[in-house]
């Protein structure tokens, strides 16, 4: 390094070429550089608004600025790590073109909260598109939710067999996580959309700016009341890492219930070839790489949670190069979750096919209905927890004897509890056993026909398709 980079006469020397690398930034948060002169253009015209320079100097500006944008989009405008981070290399750029004026720009702004408004600028574009993607992800869950809702699927606890229920029904716990992450991110939204421009370095500037007018054109919903704390701010970062994290956690359960029903020992869903691979040694193998590198890459993202909460936790007031670590976990947890919901959304859509008449047969191979055989006692006026216990004793007894509970004949129910009545077998029914659980928000068809209908709503589309249980609004 040749160049004293932006710094005052105060310094003497150029940066030793090794530190100069340790320190530099450009190499990552030149992902901001569109953000960072759509910042600049709107305190550019601040600038003129406020007579701080000419109007012209102020239109001089913003259009060598976008010029930058489009050598940038072209191509042409590839800053080296000479320019140490992005608003040096557009400010240096930006001179280049217009000439001294261009030394105006950084007039009544430091460099603190220049870097704050850009990320926050790039979190909320950012914000939008998960939150587009997350939709996209619900709608698919709804598609195959609405072509099986009588499509029966053992349902766990403690990973072992409790009661069946509706597909639909499993399917839908997944949209309403999604719909947790899609309203959390409207939450961190509003505090990312908050504008530190105009804070400078720690304590606000001399010249007579006027923050709100920057804030609105760069649609800021407000402006931070507290200049120190709009430079030393990082709440909305983590709180979006938690957002993500969430995310994550979300998709890697579903990916490990997908890479359970693949196996072998479960057989609910066949993989497709187009989102699964194969073995470099064992010829009959299909993997199901999708949910497993999902599952995977949620490690990263909660990693770079915890690099947030620990680079924050120390930091005096205000602004310190600590801060400077924030962006390449940002950006990389961004990345993360738009790569993997993009994958999930596919291979949900193309990528894997539940093989319904096994999940149908395989609610008939268990106990799950152990606890029906109870309520039904219970509806003839037997205290639950005596049938509870009475039923217990049938399912070790059956055991024992290689038994299902359907197995049994009506003598032997009635030998059990002189309640039992032919009715018995219906009631403990796979199919009934879930069409029973009518209660709002269970298995119950009815009631995963009304969640459908309700979920579409909630995410603005109509049904695709009507099951037979019609809701008359």
């Amino acid at each position: 390094m040749t160049e004293k980079q932006t710094w005052s006469q105060r310094f003497e020397s150029a940066l030793h070429p090794a530190i100069a690398r340790f320190n530099a930034s450009i190499g990552f948060d030149i992902e901001l550089i569109e953000y960072d002169i759509t910042g600049s253009q709107a305190h550019a015209q601040m600038l003129a608004h406020t007579g701080i320079i000419s109007p012209a100097e102020g239109d001089q500006l913003v259009a060598g600025l976008e010029q930058i944008r489009e050598e940038y989009r072209q191509g042409n405008f590839q800053p080296g790590i000479d320019a140490e981070d992005v608003h040096f290399a557009v400010e240096r750029r930006l001179t280049e073109i217009v000439g001294d004026v261009g030394k105006k720009l950084h007039t009544a702004r430091s460099r603190n909260d220049q870097v704050g408004t850009d990320t926050r600028l790039y979190l909320r574009d950012q914000i939008g598109q998960i939150k587009t993607q997350l939709r996209e992800f619900q709608s698919v869950l709804l598609e195959i939710a609405e072509q099986n809702v009588e499509t029966l699927i053992p349902g766990y606890t403690h990973l072992q067999r409790a009661q069946p229920l509706s597909l639909a029904h499993h399917l839908l716990a997944y949209f309403q996580m999604a719909q947790r992450d899609w309203e959390r991110l409207g939450d961190v939204y509003r505090r990312v959309n908050i504008s530190p421009l105009g804070c400078g370095a720690l304590a606000g500037t001399t010249f007579p700016i006027d923050r709100h007018y920057t804030a609105e054109l760069l649609q800021f919903e407000r402006v931070y009341e507290n200049s120190l704390d709009g430079v030393s701010d990082r709440d909305f970062a983590i709180e979006f890492l938690c957002a993500a994290s969430l995310i994550m956690v979300h998709l890697s359960r579903l990916s490990e219930e997908i890479i359970l029903w693949a196996s072998e020992e479960f057989r609910f869903v066949t993989l497709k070839d187009s989102c699964a691979t194969g073995s470099s040694i064992m010829p009959q193998k299909k993997n199901p790489d999708v949910p497993e590198l999902v599952r995977g890459k949620t490690g990263r993202v909660f990693g770079h949670l915890q690099a947030m909460l620990v680079i924050m936790k120390g930091l005096p007031l205000a602004y310190n190069k600590d801060l400077q670590e924030d962006k390449e976990g940002i950006f990389d947890s961004v990345n993360t979750v738009k790569g993997c919901l993009e994958a999930m959304t596919i291979l949900l859509q193309e990528g894997l096919e539940f093989r319904t008449q096994r999940l149908n047969t395989a609610v008939t191979e268990d106990f799950s209905n152990a606890t029906d055989v109870a309520d039904y006692l219970a509806a003839k006026g037997v205290p639950f927890r005596e049938a509870y216990n009475l039923v217990g004793k049938v399912v070790k007894t059956s055991i024992a004897a290689g038994k299902l509970l359907k197995d049994l004949t009506i003598e032997e129910w009635q030998q059990i509890h002189p309640a039992f009545a032919a009715d018995i077998y219906e009631a403990i029914s796979p199919r009934q056993v879930v069409a029973a659980r009518n209660s709002y928000g269970g298995t119950g068809f009815e009631q995963v026909s009304k969640a459908l209908i309700a979920a579409r709503q909630e995410i603005g589309e109509n049904s695709i398709q009507n099951s037979k249980f019609k809701i008359q609004n």
